[in-house]
C-alpha cells in the first residue's frame, strides 16, 4: 500500500503493489496521458483542434479562443459541456473535429499489452473522450483487443467525469462491483467519484496543475504510479507469483 510521505500528498507506489490487487475482477484505465505516456503530447493537438473549433464557431481570434476555452473547461469539467450548456452546440461535430489528429507519436507498446494479457480481470475504457478516439488512440498502443468496453462521453450522457453521475452509469451498465474494481486516471480528482463508490484508486502521476488538482486531500488515492506499464506489469507478476505459490501449497 502506498505510503504518504506527508498527511497531505500521496507517495509514489513501491515496487512491490498490493497483495489486494492481485485479483480485482474489473479494472477501468482513462484514456489520454494515461494509457499512452504525456511525453507523446498527443493532447496538444487535440488542445490546439479545440481551439481552431472555437475560434471558427464563434468568429473569434486563437487567443480569444483560448481564454474562453479555459473558461469552458474550468467552469464544466471539460471544454465541449461548455459549449453544450451554453451554446448547443453539437457535440458529435465537436467531438469528430477536435480528434482528428495524428496519433503517430504514440508508439506500441508490448510490456503494457503483456501487462494487460496477464492481468486477471475484465478490462474498460472509461474517457471523457469518444469511443472514434479511444479505437484509435488504442489501436495505435496495440492494446484495444484487450479491453471489453470503452464507455465514452456519448454512453456518459455527455456530463463529463468527475460528476458522480455517469460513474454510477459505467458500474450499472457493465455490472461493475466497486470494491471489486480499480480505476485509473491521470487526473487526481476524477478519482474522487469512483473511490466514494467503493473502488481502489490509481493516479498516474502529472505535472499539469489540472492533473494535481485534488491531490492535496490525498484520501481517495490509493496508489500513486509513474511508469503505469511497468506497475502494471509487477502487479501481473506479483498474481501470478501467487497463484503459483498457492498451487505449490
Amino acid at each position: 500500500m502506498t505510503v504518504p510521505t506527508s498527511p497531505a500528498v500521496p507517495a509514489a507506489e513501491s515496487a512491490s503493489p498490493a497483495a489486494s490487487l492481485r485479483d480485482r475482477a474489473v479494472w477501468i484505465f482513462d484514456l489520454d496521458n494515461t494509457l499512452y505516456p504525456a511525453s507523446c503530447n498527443l493532447f496538444a493537438q487535440v488542445d490546439r483542434r479545440i481551439n481552431e473549433f472555437i475560434a471558427g464557431h464563434f468568429g473569434l481570434g486563437l487567443d480569444e479562443a483560448r481564454v474562453r476555452q479555459k473558461r469552458f473547461f474550468r467552469d464544466y469539467g471539460t471544454t465541449l459541456r461548455g459549449l453544450m450548456v451554453e451554446h448547443d452546440v453539437d457535440p458529435v461535430a465537436y467531438m469528430d473535429y477536435v480528434h482528428d489528429i495524428d496519433v503517430a507519436g504514440v508508439q506500441p507498446s508490448a510490456l503494457l499489452a503483456g501487462a494487460l494479457d496477464r492481468l486477471p480481470g475484465r478490462k474498460i475504457i472509461y474517457t471523457n473522450g469518444s469511443v472514434r478516439h479511444a479505437e484509435n488512440v488504442a489501436g495505435r498502443l496495440g492494446i484495444l483487443d484487450r479491453f471489453e468496453a470503452v464507455f465514452d462521453i456519448a454512453a456518459a450522457g455527455f456530463v463529463p467525469k468527475p460528476d458522480p453521475r455517469p460513474y454510477a452509469t459505467l458500474v450499472e451498465r457493465h455490472g461493475i462491483d466497486p470494491a471489486d474494481a480499480c480505476m485509473v486516471e491521470d487526473i487526481a480528482r476524477n478519482l474522487a467519484p469512483a473511490h466514494a463508490l467503493g473502488m481502489t484508486t490509481v493516479w498516474v502521476r502529472g505535472d499539469q496543475e489540472y492533473e494535481k488538482a485534488g491531490v492535496g486531500a490525498g484520501i481517495h488515492i490509493d496508489h500513486t504510479v509513474d511508469d503505469l506499464p511497468s506497475w502494471l506489469a509487477a502487479v501481473a507478476e506479483a498474481g501470478a507469483a501467487g497463484a503459483g505459490a498457492e498451487g505449490a501449497a
